[in-house]
């Protein structure tokens, strides 16, 4: 039986303390609950600069946002142990 992978995308820039923060804590939970992963910056990016502008971190979970500014790691570990 194969185990699918929830996919995780953080949108943020360079040079954000929010961005930073949310990275730290999407690599802690993913030492000890895998998932697929991916950051995007979006400065250089107009669509998804006029979408997310200083509204950021923000984070999907397969396609769906469930978090901007911050991460929840509980919340964020329960997401991941859902099928």
């Amino acid at each position: 039986m194969t185990i699918k992978l929830h996919n995780v995308t953080l949108y943020g820039k360079k040079e954000c303390c929010l961005c930073d923060e949310a990275l730290e804590i999407l690599q802690k939970v993913k030492a000890s609950v895998p998932f697929d992963f991916e950051k995007v910056d979006i400065s250089d990016n107009p669509e998804l600069l006029a979408a997310f502008g200083f509204h950021i971190p923000v984070i999907f979970v397969d396609g769906v946002q469930v978090f901007k500014y911050r991460v929840n790691e509980n919340r964020l570990r329960a997401l991941l142990n859902t099928q």
